[in-house]
């Protein structure tokens, strides 16, 4: 499919982050709803879908080759991955050679969109000095990617001095949700701005922030309710997302059929945000930042390396839970299900830290799990 504008395709993406599994783990992705759920996108006129090298413990990417590559045809869907700058701070791997051992997974040929993923200031200085912008642009002009971007984790100060140095790449993912859009910390209005700055393309991520937009506090639910009783919490999120100018797609990290259905219902007939609704939701989020919580995205990239197998987003989702509303029946059946069977509690944590290595959000992961140990594991 030949995309001369980016801004020109559906806005709704498929995120291929948080697919629907089997019996808890993460590497068994139920691919039969996952075909399902990719037939229905297709069907409905969206066509991007977005994977990357660590989803799923690398079975993301493969799953693309069984539920899109070898049903559909190649030119009727649009695919973006990502190059894993971390596994080349060994010096054992080239960006040629992941490169080729992720077009050998998915089976694609190419990618439509390939991005240098999660830039932040402790990784960036690797994509540098493998040369990686110069290598995706002439992966460009071999045909084997149609657009160069990269993904962004950090302050607009530093995305500035990229976009300066590096004016050819075709668009930028970030984090943009309205919870984060005035936080200090993620600054999502401030590095939108310095995309637009620059005339550069977005591609939004986390736009219901790890699904803790789709489950707000009563109050917020009661505010939103009335203004559009038949609108789910979620669609809120992504049209503000969907309605900011310059965005080109937003991805959404569908785990069942049911979400894929109420995305498919805000964006079939796409209305965008009124001003008032936009000072409606982030008004909601400056109350919500009133109280503490957790700002963990479910992204999940803490969990595959876990020795103690903590499933540490679901702890902290347990944790947000209690923070806004106490102790309550639906937050202890949260931690109770996260340290069922084989999984660790969150007393278990050894303190090793390749959870905070790894977390895009640089969460204090550590302190944090003796603070949901102290909740729930206290009598």
């Amino acid at each position: 499919m030949k995309i001369d504008n980016v801004l020109e395709i559906p806005k709704l993406g498929f995120g291929l982050m948080r697919l629907p599994i089997i019996d808890g783990d993460g590497t068994n992705i139920d691919k039969e709803q996952v075909c399902r759920m990719a037939d229905e996108f297709l069907e409905k006129g969206f066509y991007y879908f977005d994977t990357a090298y660590p989803y799923h413990s690398g079975f993301s990417e493969r799953a693309v080759k069984e539920v899109l590559v070898n049903r559909h045809d190649r030119e009727d869907f649009v695919l973006a991955t990502k190059l894993p700058g971390w596994e080349l701070r060994s010096g054992k791997v080239t960006p040629q050679e992941l490169f080729n051992e992720q077009l050998e997974k998915t089976g694609a040929g190419y990618f439509d969109f390939y991005l240098l993923h999660a830039i932040e200031k402790d990784i960036y200085p690797v994509y540098e000095e493998n040369d990686c912008f110069s290598w995706g642009l002439e992966m460009k002009k071999q045909g084997k990617i149609r657009h160069f971007g990269f993904s962004y984790h950090d302050d607009a100060e530093l995305l500035d001095q990229i976009l300066t140095k590096h004016p050819d790449v075709d668009f930028v993912q970030l984090q943009i949700n309205y919870l984060d859009w005035e936080d200090p910390g993620v600054q999502s209005k401030a590095v939108y701005e310095v995309c637009r700055k620059h005339n550069i393309p977005i591609i939004v991520m986390e736009p219901v922030k790890g699904g803790s937009l789709a489950d707000l506090p009563n109050f917020a639910k009661e505010r939103l309710n009335k203004l559009r009783p038949n609108e789910s919490e979620a669609s809120w999120a992504m049209r503000f997302a969907a309605s900011l100018p310059g965005v080109a797609v937003v991805l959404s990290g569908m785990s069942d059929e049911e979400q894929m259905k109420d995305n498919l219902k805000t964006f079939a007939d796409f209305e965008p945000m009124s001003d008032s609704e936009i000072q409606t939701v982030l008004q909601i989020a400056r109350e919500i930042h009133d109280k503490p919580q957790i700002g963990c995205t479910s992204c999940r990239y803490c969990v595959d390396g876990c020795p103690m197998k903590i499933v540490i987003p679901e702890l902290f989702r347990s944790q947000n839970r209690f923070l806004l509303y106490g102790h309550d029946e639906r937050g202890d059946n949260y931690y109770n299900a996260a340290v069922a069977e084989e999984h660790g509690k969150a007393s278990d944590c050894i303190k090793c830290g390749k959870c905070e290595d790894s977390c895009p959000q640089h969460l204090p992961i550590r302190e944090l799990l003796l603070q949901v140990a102290e909740t729930y594991e206290t009598e």
